[in-house]
């Protein structure tokens, strides 16, 4: 049995080394946006999204390359919202995996732009046929994507994350919330491999479910961590959601509940891979270490 530990950095080390060729300074226009690209996108994260991209795939024999670059994409994504994310009219926060976010490193409007050019390389990567030979294949990979990231996935959930800030949210509306600015991109990671490998509604169907209740589990254990977890685990400020008095699922269940619930929602993620048998067995165990993580 393949360690978790050692497939998340293979998979991290293979993202790390696609996305450090493809974000190469190849001359001295936008020098300073490329390197700002590359602050926010190199040497950082578990690359967890990727990996979810290229086990799911592997479930139906797609290429390791379509794989990697479908990966990839979504890392693109996932990074320029981390950069949008910490601008002072969002989160304003001053780190970010351990060191400075990109507004600190280098400033506001540089970190915007940096997010920005991420945005659409991430659909230039995935509409390219390298990606797929079909570009039917290629169409949905994009769509799904664009509506993950967008007003019904990603920003949405993070629009609703600032009204947060200044309304009282129930246990419903918290769920809303995180499905979708955390969940959708989750989603896409899953069931991403199934559409690359034109799988059968069946098992997309199974993916979907998996990867509804490990986005829950995951942002439970973020929501953890903000609450027990230092920065020099974290890697970033810790508090902040109590500080802003945003309700989270600790603040609303405890801790404790809070806990509970983190590990029955991967029990049921991993319950709807049973159609996959042992071939997931790298996803059963993603399901317990979002629940489990220090960082």
């Amino acid at each position: 049995m393949t360690s978790l530990s050692d497939a998340l950095a293979d998979s991290a080390a293979q993202v790390e080394k696609f996305l450090d060729q493809l974000l190469a300074v190849e001359d001295a226009t936008g020098h300073r946006l490329h390197e700002a690209m590359r602050y926010a996108t190199l040497k950082g994260g578990k690359r967890l999204r990727p990996f979810l991209v290229m086990q799911s795939a592997s479930l139906f024999g797609v290429g390791e390359r379509s794989a990697l670059r479908t990966g990839s994409a979504l890392e693109l994504i996932h990074c320029y919202s981390l950069v949008h994310d910490d601008l002072p009219a969002m989160d304003d926060d001053d780190l970010r995996r351990g060191k400075p976010t990109v507004h600190k490193q280098f400033d506001e409007a540089t970190a915007i732009l940096a997010g920005d050019a991420l945005l659409p390389l991430a659909f230039e990567l995935l509409g390219h046929p390298e990606t797929h030979p079909n570009a039917n294949v290629r169409i949905e990979l994009v769509n799904a994507l664009a509506r993950a990231s967008g007003a019904y996935g990603m920003v949405g959930g993070q629009m609703i994350d600032l009204q947060a800030e200044h309304e009282t949210f129930d246990i419903g509306q918290i769920t809303r919330l995180q499905r979708l600015k955390t969940g959708e991109l989750i989603a896409y990671a899953c069931e991403a491999g199934a559409i690359l490998g034109q799988a059968s509604e069946k098992s997309r169907e199974a993916l979907r479910g998996y990867a509804h209740n490990l986005g829950l589990a995951f942002q439970i254990a973020d929501d953890l961590l903000d609450v027990e977890g230092s920065v020099e685990e974290v890697g970033k400020a810790v508090n902040k959601d109590a500080e802003a008095g945003k309700a989270t699922f600790v603040s609303i269940l405890g801790t404790e509940r809070a806990r509970s619930q983190a590990n029955r929602l991967a029990d049921q993620a991993i319950a709807h891979l049973s159609v996959f048998g042992d071939k997931a067995d790298l996803l059963y165990q993603v399901a317990k270490f979002v629940v489990e993580r220090k960082s």
